[in-house]
């Protein structure tokens, strides 16, 4: 698989689970970890995936989304959106902003990997809710 996934997260111990599930899966995944800077590394990187926290120091990821889509180079991009916040608010703002898909924090590995994968392969996949089942902290 070899896709190129550049996770925009903040938090060290996330990036760096996240990083993991995906690495196991076969992915290139790059971190960065500062909002105000995410577009830099977005050009720098030239993911296939970008997967943005919500919550990032110096800029948010609903503005960094905002710029991705303004913006030709990246418009296209497929954009995966975490949050710790998961009201229905916030899930039709990041999906209102041109967010492909929304999964609010904690989720599966199994449902992190299953919506990573639909997007490189061109699917958006909306707004991912709660499952009712235990999940792995991610």
């Amino acid at each position: 698989m070899a896709n190129r996934i550049l996770l925009v997260e903040d938090e060290a111990n996330i990036l760096e689970a996240i990083g993991f599930i995906l690495s196991r899966d076969g992915w290139d995944v790059r971190g960065h970890g500062k909002g105000e800077t995410a577009i830099e590394e977005i050009d720098r990187v030239a993911p296939d995936v970008l997967v943005l926290d919500v919550m990032l120091p110096g800029r948010s990821g609903l503005d960094i989304l905002r710029d991705v889509r303004a913006r030709s180079e990246t418009r296209d991009l497929p954009v995966l959106l975490l949050t710790a916040k998961g009201q229905a608010r916030d899930r039709e703002q990041a999906m209102s902003l041109g967010a492909n898909a929304f999964l609010t924090k904690p989720f599966s590995n199994d449902e992190l990997i299953a919506t990573v994968r639909a997007l490189a392969n061109g699917h958006a996949t909306g707004t991912a809710q709660p499952a009712d089942t235990p999940r792995d902290d991610a």
